[in-house]
């Protein structure tokens, strides 16, 4: 897939990986691949970054934890972060409805 298709919609594709159950960074890369059917493979330079963003924004929340001897940090949905994914749930809707309805043939 290319990344340009992405724009736009990686914030909501996060959040929606996180709805479920806090996760670290590498597997909410292993969960954006497969819910994708592995048409997601994204960099950690790509994912990284998004999750410090969206932190920062108050959509998501964070912990430090110890595995296997290594520090790792486990993200979480916010409260805001809950309404901020109903909110890019309905744009999306609204977006591929519209889309659909232009590429639809006839």
């Amino acid at each position: 897939m290319k990344a340009d298709a992405l724009r736009g919609h990686l914030d909501a594709m996060l959040l929606a990986v996180l709805e479920g159950e806090p996760l670290h960074g590498y597997a909410i890369i292993e969960a954006l691949a497969l819910r994708s059917g592995g048409e997601l493979d994204l960099p950690t330079g790509t994912v990284y970054p998004a999750l410090r963003r969206l932190e920062a924004a108050g959509y998501l929340d964070s912990s430090w934890s110890e595995a296997a001897g290594r520090k790792r940090r486990t993200y979480r949905l916010s409260r805001a972060g809950r309404k901020v994914l109903a909110e890019k749930r309905q744009e999306w809707k609204a977006f591929s409805t519209v889309v659909d309805g232009v590429l639809r043939p006839g």
